[in-house]
């Protein structure tokens, strides 16, 4: 198979949709690869088996890993910096504290910077935390609760944990509250309604009313 074959573009000249490219690893530069093992080991990540001088880590609930390695990248330790998308930020760095972890203070975007706390409204993509492994590489907690728009496409909503599916049904029955409230009646059909809101979540549809 050809290049061509694999990177069939369609009218606008881009790669088409159909050929799925899923994120399987991502390098990241360390000046000791002994105690970056011993970091993210801590941190509760999966050590993969790999071949050798190859370091590979799954954070929980991730379908991509990191890797590390004596040889793998020429970039400068502890330029790397990327994401961590956690369901309830709060959790997740109580957890890393309790691991050892120096964990920032949570903050959220305001209208002079970064200000202090949670997002007050808890919005989707707004509160976050950061910390950083010995080579000084960036994590940023990012709490994530509701897809935008357009960022999932499937409409069949997955979960990383149980504890995600938990906090999730959690969302969606205090939303049926309201929703209850609203309408003024008892709703038998909650379990199609939860089952509409979850999907809303992760997809950034719609969310029933």
């Amino acid at each position: 198979m050809s290049a061509t074959d694999v990177r069939r573009n369609d009218a606008s000249g881009t790669p088409s949709r159909n050929i799925d490219l899923k994120l399987e690893v991502v390098v990241i530069p360390v000046a000791d690869v002994d105690r970056a093992k011993e970091f993210y080991g801590r941190l509760g990540w999966r050590l993969d088996r790999t071949p050798p001088g190859i370091v590979q880590f799954t954070p929980p609930g991730s379908g991509c890993s990191v890797q590390f390695g004596p040889t793998l990248t020429a970039a400068a330790p502890g330029s790397g910096k990327a994401y961590l998308i956690v369901a309830d930020i709060e959790a997740a760095r109580s957890a890393m504290l309790a691991a050892g972890v120096e964990v920032s203070e949570i903050f959220h975007p305001g209208p002079g910077g970064p200000a202090s706390g949670p997002d007050p409204e808890r919005r989707s993509y707004y509160s976050r935390a950061e910390f950083s492994d010995p080579d000084g590489n960036t994590w940023l907690l990012q709490e994530i609760t509701a897809r935008l728009p357009g960022r999932v496409e499937s409409d069949a909503p997955s979960f990383a944990s149980g504890n995600d599916l938990a906090a999730a049904l959690r969302r969606a029955a205090a939303a049926h509250g309201e929703h209850e409230k609203r309408t003024g009646q008892t709703d038998p059909n909650w379990p199609d309604w939860y089952a509409a809101y979850l999907v809303s979540e992760q997809t950034g549809a719609e969310p029933p009313r």
